[in-house]
């Protein structure tokens, strides 16, 4: 079990190997509570919806694509 140690405006760093268990990266939002006598860290969900924008790199090709398709569907 790693122990770290804060800095003087009590931030700590999280152990890559957890971090990227847990796939915290810059930006990941983080729930912290206190459970008992215990510090909770707990990494909110991911929106996989929200993480995949962007992933294929069409600039709206696709996007494009789908509105004309449907166009030409609302025709017949």
């Amino acid at each position: 079990m790693p122990i770290v140690t804060s800095t003087i405006k009590g931030q700590i760093v999280i152990p890559a190997e957890i971090r990227a268990k847990f796939k915290i990266r810059k930006g990941t939002q983080v729930n912290v509570y206190e459970d008992g006598n215990r510090i909770i860290v707990e990494p909110l969900t991911h929106d996989p919806v929200e993480e995949g924008r962007g992933m294929l790199k069409t600039r709206g090709k696709i996007l494009k694509a789908l509105v004309e398709d449907r166009q030409k569907e609302a025709e017949l």
